[in-house]
C-alpha cells in the first residue's frame, strides 16, 4: 500500500487485545471445571480417572487460576483509564464484578463473568473491523509501482511515491491506475466501482479524469498525473472517514455525557448495596454483597455506549462504499431531521452544459445538411455550444469530419464563418445573421428563452437550432422519491425565470426561485430554516458557497471539481448522482433509528434486570449473560442492519 496513514488511523487498542483467545480458554475452563465438579469419588460420567481423587480441588485451581489472571489483565485496563483519564470504564466494573464473586466463592459466576464479557469484546471488535475495512478496502487496491512513460517508447517501473504531477503513466489492460490523472492517450473502460460505488465500468478517452485504485479494463491508457500519492481522491476518502469519528453527533455526546455522571452513581449505589445495606436489613454481608455485584455488571453502559458509535460509523463507512462521503455523524443525525432540500440548478439539476434540443428549418433547407455544415465549422472550435452542435451531429453518424473546411474565422461574441465544400457558412447568434444582411429573416424570432443559434448557407434563410442545458437523466426520480416521503423540494437559480419555471414543472418541484443573487439564495434558506426545520442544500461544490454554507447540511455534486467538494461540503457525491441523495436520507433514517432502538432496549433491560438483581431473583451469570453482554451483542447485530439497506 502506498500512503502509510491509514494504518496509523485504522491501528487500534482493540485489535492488541486477545479477546478470542480469553474467551476461548475461559470457555475450556468453565467447561472442565463444570465437569470436574460433577465428579464422584475421582469418576467422571462413569469413567473411573484416579489421577484426579480430588476433582474439586482441580476445578477450583482453574476456577482461580483463569479468574485473577484475566480479571487482573482487564483489571489493569481498567485502573489505568480510571488514574489517567479519571473514569470509571467497563474493564474496570467487570473485573471488580469477576473478583468480588471470586473472593465471595462464587467461582463459576466470577469466571462466567469474564468469558461473556471477553466473547462480547470480540464481537464488538469484529463489528468495528468489519466497518473499518470496508473503508481500508478502498485504500487495499492501491498499487506501489507505476510505468513511467520517458520519450519514445522508453519505460520505467518506480515506486508510486516517487511519480510527480505532470508525469505520464502508462496502464495496461487488467492493471490498477496508480495515481488520479487525465487521459492523454487511449481508450478503454475503466471499473470505477471502488471510488463511485457505480457497478457499469465507464468509457474513458483523451482528457477524460480517472482516479487511482480504479481498474483499467480492456485498453492501453496513458495517464498524466494530477495528484502525488497521499493526496488522490481515494486517499482524500478514506482520510475523511476516518477523521468523521471526531464530527459526533448529538446522540453520541448524549451518551458520553450520560455515562459520565451514570457510572459513578452506579458505583455508588454498588457501595451502599454492599456495606450499608446487611446493617438496614439485618441479612449477611455475603448476600448483599453478591447482590451488590450483580447491580454493577447490570448497570454497566458498554452496551449503548458500544453500540451507538458503532451505528453510525457503520452507517458512514456503508455510504463511502456507495460513493457518499459523509465527514461525521453529527451530518448523519441532521439528514434524518432534513426537512426542505434545496436544490442549485446549473450543475446540480442540469449538466450544466448546452445540448441541442431541436432544429428548426425556417426557409426550407434540409436540417440534417444545416446541422451537418455547422458541426465542420464548430469541430474547430472549444466553446460549450460549439462542442454541443458537433455532439449532435456525431450523435446521428453525420461525417462532417469529411467536409473540406476553408477560410475559417471567428467573430468575437457573435459565431464562426467560413466555406464548407465551396458553400459560405457562417453559424452564430442573431447579431451575426444581422451583420451578414438577414436582419428581416431574424427579426420575427422573439422567444429568447432559450440560447439560439443560426446556421446560414450561401445567404440563404437561417436555421435555427434551440439549445437547452439538459436536465440530469436521474433528476426526476430523484425529486420524486424525495416528495414521497415528505420532503420539501426547492431549486433555486440565477436563470431567466422562465427556464427556471419549465425545468421545475418538468421535475415536479414544490417551489422554484429564479433570477437570484448569491445573498438572495441565502435569505430563501434562512427563511426555510424558520418555516420547516433543517434544510439541506445540494450544489456543485464551487458555486453558491454562502447557501452551501448556511444550510444545516451542504451536499456537493463532484462535477464541478472533486477536490473543491470535499474540502467546503459536509457530504460529498462522488459519482453525479442524484437518485444517492433518497438512499442518503433512508440511510440516516435508519441509523437514527438504530441507535434510539439501542439506548431504548440497552436502558429498558437494564433496569429490569436491576430491579431483579437486587431482589436477588436472579444469579451473576445471567446478569453478565442476558444484561450487559447479551444485550450489546444483540445491538450490535441490530446494527448489522445498516450495510444490507439497498441503494
Amino acid at each position: 500500500m502506498t500512503e502509510t496513514y491509514e494504518k496509523e488511523e485504522f491501528d487500534h487498542e482493540e485489535e492488541k487485545k486477545p479477546w478470542v483467545l480469553i474467551a476461548a480458554a475461559l470457555g475450556i475452563t468453565i467447561i472442565l471445571s463444570t465437569l470436574l465438579n460433577l465428579t464422584v469419588d475421582g469418576g467422571l460420567l462413569g469413567f473411573d480417572l484416579p489421577f484426579l481423587n480430588q476433582p474439586a480441588r482441580v476445578s477450583s485451581l482453574l476456577y482461580y487460576v483463569s479468574v485473577i489472571c484475566v480479571a487482573l489483565y482487564v483489571g489493569y485496563i481498567g485502573l489505568k483509564e480510571l488514574i489517567i483519564e479519571r473514569r470509571f470504564s467497563v474493564e474496570f466494573l467487570m473485573a471488580t464484578a469477576a473478583l468480588g464473586a471470586t473472593y465471595l466463592g462464587f467461582l463459576f459466576e466470577g469466571a462466567t463473568v469474564l468469558f461473556f464479557y471477553s466473547l462480547a469484546e470480540h464481537f464488538e471488535g469484529y463489528i468495528e473491523d468489519r466497518a473499518r475495512k470496508t473503508v481500508e478496502k478502498l485504500s487495499s487496491y492501491m498499487p506501489e509501482e507505476a510505468r513511467i512513460v520517458e520519450g519514445e517508447g522508453l519505460e520505467k517501473t518506480v515506486a508510486v511515491k516517487h511519480v510527480k504531477v505532470g508525469q505520464t503513466v502508462l496502464v495496461r489492460p487488467g492493471e490498477t491506475i496508480p495515481l488520479d490523472g487525465l487521459v492523454s492517450d487511449g481508450s478503454s473502460f475503466v471499473d470505477q466501482s471502488l471510488v463511485t460505488g457505480e457497478s457499469i465500468p465507464v468509457w474513458k478517452e483523451k482528457d477524460d479524469a480517472v482516479y487511482a485504485g480504479t481498474l483499467n479494463n480492456d485498453g492501453v491508457l496513458k495517464v498524466k498525473v494530477v495528484s502525488e500519492a497521499g493526496e488522490t481522491l481515494v486517499s482524500k476518502i478514506v482520510r475523511l472517514v476516518t477523521q468523521s469519528r471526531k464530527r459526533k453527533a448529538s446522540i453520541e455526546r448524549l451518551v458520553d455525557r450520560f455515562a459520565r455522571i451514570y457510572v459513578p452513581v452506579i458505583v455508588a449505589l454498588a457501595f451502599f448495596t454492599a456495606f450499608l445495606m446487611p446493617n438496614l436489613s439485618r441479612e449477611p454481608f455475603e448476600t448483599w454483597a453478591y447482590r451488590s455485584l450483580i447491580l454493577l455488571v447490570i448497570s454497566c453502559p458498554s452496551a449503548f455506549i458500544v453500540s451507538v458509535p458503532a451505528t453510525f460509523f457503520t452507517a458512514i463507512a456503508t455510504a463511502a462504499r456507495k460513493g457518499i462521503i459523509i465527514k461525521g455523524s453529527v451530518y448523519v443525525e441532521k439528514m434524518d431531521r432534513v426537512k426542505s432540500i434545496v436544490f442549485d440548478k446549473t450543475g446540480t439539476l442540469t449538466l450544466g452544459k448546452p445540448a441541442v434540443r431541436e432544429v428548426n428549418c425556417m426557409g426550407g433547407e434540409n436540417d440534417q445538411r444545416a446541422l451537418l455544415y455547422a458541426a465542420a465549422l464548430e469541430q474547430y472550435s472549444n466553446h460549450p455550444i460549439a462542442e454541443s452542435i458537433v455532439k449532435k451531429a456525431s450523435g446521428l453518424g453525420l461525417e462532417y469530419g469529411k467536409l473540406t473546411v476553408t477560410d475559417l474565422k471567428e467573430i468575437p461574441g457573435k459565431g464562426l464563418s467560413g466555406s464548407v465544400n465551396g458553400c459560405k457558412v457562417s453559424v452564430g447568434n442573431k447579431e451575426l445573421m444581422k451583420n451578414i444582411g438577414l436582419a428581416q429573416e431574424v427579426s420575427g424570432i422573439e422567444n429568447e428563452v432559450h440560447t439560439r443559434v443560426y446556421v446560414s448557407i450561401d445567404g440563404c434563410a437561417p436555421p435555427m437550432f434551440c439549445l437547452v442545458d439538459e436536465v440530469r437523466n436521474d433528476a426526476a426520480e430523484a425529486v420524486t422519491t424525495l416528495r414521497e416521503t415528505g420532503t420539501h423540494t426547492v431549486m433555486l437559480t440565477g436563470d431567466k425565470a422562465e427556464v427556471a419555471k419549465e425545468i421545475a414543472e418538468k421535475l415536479n418541484m414544490n417551489e422554484v426561485h429564479a433570477e437570484l443573487f448569491p445573498e438572495d439564495k441565502l435569505k430563501i434558506v434562512d427563511r426555510l430554516r424558520g418555516e420547516r426545520g433543517l434544510v439541506a442544500m445540494v450544489g456543485d461544490g464551487i458555486n453558491d458557497a454562502p447557501a452551501l454554507a448556511a444550510s444545516d447540511v451542504g451536499i456537493a455534486m463532484g462535477s464541478g471539481g472533486v477536490d473543491v467538494a470535499l474540502e467546503s461540503a459536509d457530504i460529498i457525491l462522488v459519482k453525479n448522482e442524484l437518485v444517492r441523495i433518497p438512499y442518503l436520507q433512508r440511510l440516516s433514517r435508519l441509523s437514527v433509528k438504530i441507535a434510539k432502538q439501542n439506548i431504548t432496549v440497552s436502558l429498558g433491560v437494564k433496569l429490569a434486570l436491576g430491579a431483579l438483581g437486587l431482589m436477588g431473583l436472579i444469579p451473576l451469570w445471567f446478569a453478565v449473560a442476558a444484561g450487559d453482554d447479551g444485550v450489546t451483542m444483540m445491538l450490535l447485530l441490530n446494527t448489522l442492519r445498516i450495510p444490507k439497506l439497498k441503494a
